[in-house]
């Protein structure tokens, strides 16, 4: 998907595909919210099976997929993100979002500049 700068877009980070996709929790409840598609320091793009509220605030959690053979998963980064668009997939049942990355600790920052160094 190629977006092109809009008022509405205004990415600055390169956003890096998850391979495996990583499932995204709530944090709070423990419910599986989607999985990523694309992930930068400043946002990520979930694929959704529901669509989330419009500029709603959510605390999740994200294993990402180690580096290497194994591709195991590390300790969850939790983060809290803002809805800054919604649009159907190509997938009847699938909602493609975007998220404003408006929370996160210095540690898992750090651990997450790391992980898409390494991405």
């Amino acid at each position: 998907m190629n977006r092109q700068a809009t008022p509405n877009n205004q990415r600055r980070a390169q956003r890096k595909r998850a391979v495996p996709s990583p499932v995204v929790t709530n944090a709070i409840t423990g419910q599986r919210i989607g999985q990523v598609g694309n992930l930068s320091s400043t946002g990520m793009m979930l694929i959704l099976q529901e669509r989330p509220r419009r500029e709603a605030l959510y605390q999740v959690s994200v294993a990402l997929p180690s580096s290497g053979r194994a591709l195991l998963q590390s300790q969850p980064i939790e983060i809290g993100i803002q809805e800054q668009w919604q649009e159907a997939a190509a997938s009847s049942d699938q909602i493609w979002a975007g998220f404003r990355i408006i929370a996160i600790t210095d540690v898992d920052a750090t651990r997450l500049e790391g992980w898409l160094a390494q991405a």
